[in-house]
């Protein structure tokens, strides 16, 4: 496991694969790792999107996300929104999935994003797919969103991006977001 004192709370995990001649095996969770330190499994999603598409800026008052990309390429991007924390505005930046580019270094892991971290991402391939585990079960009222392209926050997403219409508009959790412990 490797903790990142870029953004505190946020974990990275290299995931080890174990190939033979039929492909490969490859463990990526269990339920008593550190990730899973709040002790909680709420739901287990797979989001699959195409080429372009940037999905950001989102983030939760309640909920932690796992995230993992079995196939494909994504560009992932943190930053720490939490006013308490040592780490507050730190942006974190890399690729998460499978990647043949010699320019782009990208990690076979997991990610831990705990509540009050802006995620984004951005497809890089054809199709990637994001499975990602989350604390809770899903409630619209917890999914923070604000405009992938806000002023304030100054982050290029690159020509072109594919975003839905829920991503260009902003919404805050009605919840008091959890602190940091």
């Amino acid at each position: 496991m490797i903790k990142t004192d870029t953004i505190l709370g946020v974990e990275v995990k290299v995931l080890k694969s174990f190939p033979d001649d039929r492909g490969f095996f490859r463990e990526v969770f269990r339920y008593n790792e550190s990730l899973f330190e709040d002790g909680k499994f709420g739901q287990w999603s797979h989001s699959k999107m195409c080429e372009g598409v940037v999905k950001a800026w989102h983030y939760h008052h309640k909920q932690t996300d796992w995230w993992y990309v079995p196939i494909g390429l994504l560009k992932v991007v943190l930053i720490d929104n939490r006013e308490e924390s040592p780490t507050f505005r730190n942006r974190l930046e890399f690729f998460l999935g499978e990647s043949d580019s010699a320019q782009i270094k990208a990690q076979t892991a997991a990610v831990r994003i705990p509540p009050g971290v802006l995620h984004g991402a951005r497809v890089l391939t054809p199709e990637a797919h994001l499975f990602y585990i989350t604390s809770e079960t899903y409630d619209p009222d917890d999914e923070g969103r604000i405009p992938f392209n806000d002023p304030e926050i100054g982050y290029n997403w690159g020509e072109n991006p594919i975003v839905s219409q829920r991503d260009t508009e902003a919404h805050t959790p009605p919840y008091t977001r959890q602190l940091i412990s």
